[in-house]
């Protein structure tokens, strides 16, 4: 077997497509598929399904060393990617021994946990911590490494060397009018040099208040709803500043708050803004060249934010979305006409049973289509009144079967 050091393969000498059983959790307890091409690997508990290659208890200990015996066909570790849902954090020691490229891992712990990275060797980790469970407190890698938390952040914490670059993506509400989401205490993470902060476009907006926590930042990426841009001025040391997807720039510095930029990036942002830059970015160069990328593109009027990020249907599968578009197009009409609240019952009800028998309608899909039918009870209509949130909701709990 793999990890039998007697009779097994030596360390990266299996290297071609097949099916090799492996002692994942017990002798020959799963069987891995490698295929052309692919260099990454999931694992995670049953009920994941199809979303993981092996299905692994989420308690079950894990025997990480299995999978030494494999290798890219270029000779490098193989799985070059891994993600992991579950709650054996022994890839750590594993990984003094074996780098690896990307983790990703869904921490499920019974208990708060503390895991010690400090002599891993991780070039990039990503923990995603769901909305409630036990804290996580990891002691980072010695050697630099890129770190990205998202969901949960109040759920973790960490002590050691300072990551090359830390990414946060908290959990936020779905709605831009939303009160502000403030990011929570990150400790000892305050004092990163390079952050980028993940956010929906139309969702909840994220406070840059909290950026008055880290004293020490030279680069910046913001992707999303953000408010509170002002407070950017205050970050003068920046060389490099990147907007990607953000629908609002309007309290947003100019160019010269920032006198040390030589790298900045905005991509897909507001057009009325986004022409705003284009000018100043201009004048900066004829005083100052830039010695890095600089560039200001796809810039976007009010209502491709809302043709393209409006709806909750993005992260669905292709078939899926497809029908839910078309579902709420047909609701959307229907709902225009209504000038009675029955009339908007039934076509919220018309929207919410199109769904009753497709497959692949889970938790995250239903919080979907919730959302969906909040925004479907906003849009216009002809009753005179407002439907309120907690009307539509007991219509689409009373119609739907999932």
């Amino acid at each position: 077997m793999p990890n039998d050091s007697q009779a097994g393969p030596s360390a990266g000498s299996v290297r071609e497509v097949g099916s090799y059983p492996i002692n994942l959790t017990g002798p020959r307890s799963h069987t891995l598929v490698l295929k052309p091409g692919v260099g990454s690997l999931s694992m995670g508990p049953s009920q994941l399904g199809k979303k993981v290659d092996l299905h692994v208890a989420s308690d079950a200990p894990i025997d990480w060393t299995v999978f030494d015996v494999f290798a890219t066909p270029a000779g490098s570790p193989w799985p070059r990617f891994l993600h992991y849902t579950g709650s054996d954090s022994g890839f750590f020691d594993w990984a003094q021994k074996r780098p690896i490229e990307e983790m990703t891992w869904t921490p499920i712990l019974s208990a708060d946990t503390v895991a010690d990275a400090s002599q891993s060797n991780l070039h990039g980790l990503h923990v995603e911590l769901e909305p409630s469970g036990r804290s996580l407190s990891l002691i980072l890698p010695k050697q630099p490494f890129r770190l990205s938390v998202s969901g949960d952040l109040s759920r973790f914490s960490a002590t050691g060397e300072m990551p090359s670059s830390l990414t946060l993506a908290p959990r936020t509400g779905r709605r831009k009018n939303d009160p502000p989401f403030l990011l929570p205490d990150m400790g000892e993470l305050h004092q990163v040099t390079s952050l980028t902060l993940h956010n929906a476009p139309l969702g909840q907006p994220i406070s840059l208040e909290c950026l008055n926590r880290y004293p020490n930042l030279k680069s910046l990426s913001l992707w999303g709803n953000f408010c509170d841009l002002n407070l950017l001025a205050h970050h003068t040391e920046l060389t490099n500043l990147e907007l990607r997807f953000m629908p609002d720039l309007g309290d947003l510095p100019t160019l010269n708050a920032w006198p040390l930029l030589d790298r900045f990036i905005a991509y897909n942002v507001e057009e009325s803004a986004g022409k705003r830059l284009k000018k100043q970015m201009k004048t900066r160069a004829e005083t100052r060249p830039w010695t890095d990328h600089a560039s200001v593109s796809q810039l976007r009027k009010p209502e491709w934010w809302t043709t393209e990020f409006g709806r909750p249907f993005s992260s669905w599968a292709k078939r899926l979305a497809k029908l839910a578009n078309e579902a709420y197009n047909v609701a959307q009409v229907t709902l225009s006409e209504a000038r009675s609240f029955a009339e908007a019952e039934a076509a919220i009800t018309a929207f919410t049973v199109r769904f009753n028998n497709l497959k692949g309608i889970e938790t995250t899909e239903r919080e979907d289509l919730g959302e969906a039918v909040w925004q479907l009870s906003q849009s216009d209509h002809l009753i005179g009144q407002t439907i309120t949130e907690e009307m539509a909701q007991r219509w689409f709990d009373a119609a739907r079967d999932y």
